[in-house]
């Protein structure tokens, strides 16, 4: 059964950092593409960054760029995303998320992914 718990969420004000982590269980981690999406109050699930494999190529949505970083352990089975210089419209419900492939690929979208963590709150206040 596959698993993703993230953890490092909460409240931060803003121009602060967070760092979200996400456990995988339950699957060959090096085998999985994996991403991180948030979705807002009232608002849709969108990406926000996304790691291959390997760890070796990775892709932000506009606006996590030169603020947030994906990474990867893969000795961990875990995935993390950094966020510098929060801002208040980084409110959200953030979720890991998936995806087995067998190409060394990036992606960007919610429906390209089979699994999701429960998600975590990050709450940036000002």
């Amino acid at each position: 059964q596959v698993q993703l718990v993230e953890s490092g969420g909460g409240l931060e004000q803003a121009g602060g950092s967070l760092r979200l982590s996400c456990a995988a269980s339950g699957l060959t981690f090096v085998r999985y593409s994996m991403g991180w999406f948030r979705q807002a109050v009232g608002k849709e699930r969108e990406f926000v960054a996304g790691i291959t494999r390997s760890g070796g190529t990775t892709n932000y949505a506009d606006s996590a760029k030169g603020r947030f970083t994906i990474s990867r352990d893969n000795a961990k089975n875990t995935v993390y995303l950094q966020m510098n210089s929060l801002k208040l419209e980084d409110t959200a419900v953030y979720y890991c998320a998936a995806r087995l492939t067998f190409n060394d690929e990036v992606y960007l979208s919610r429906g390209e992914y089979a699994y999701w963590g429960q998600g975590i709150q990050v709450t940036v206040s000002s």
